[in-house]
């Protein structure tokens, strides 16, 4: 799967990704790093088919809105530590994987997957 991680959330996500066999890119790996506007990013996922991760609740009202993202991950997890963070996708990436590929809109958080439909 192709995703591409929000400036919101650590670079080592993006990693994490790359290394179960995704393709994935952060903001920070764009020309304008974590200032890209979320504009830029619909686009870049849009034209790229990437799956958007974010914590940013503008990336959800957008896809409640006008379906943009195609696909997103919306991470609702409050305070963590990256180490939490980066544990609790290493967990559930497989099913979140199998979520992602017959539905657009899944919330992640400490305790549960949530699929929107």
């Amino acid at each position: 799967m192709k995703f591409l991680i929000d400036a919101h959330l650590p670079k080592s996500l993006s990693d994490l990704l790359i290394s179960k066999g995704h393709d994935s890119i952060h903001t920070l790996e764009l020309p304008n790093a974590n200032s890209t506007g979320d504009s830029e990013i619909l686009l870049i996922s849009r034209v790229e088919n990437r799956i958007v991760i974010s914590k940013d609740s503008d990336f959800l009202e957008s896809y409640l809105l006008n379906r943009s993202p195609e696909k997103l991950v919306v991470v609702k997890t409050g305070n963590i530590n990256n180490s939490e963070l980066l544990q609790l996708f290493e967990n559930n990436l497989e099913q979140l994987c199998l979520f992602l590929e017959e539905n657009s809109l899944i919330e992640i958080n400490k305790i549960e997957i949530i699929v929107h439909v």
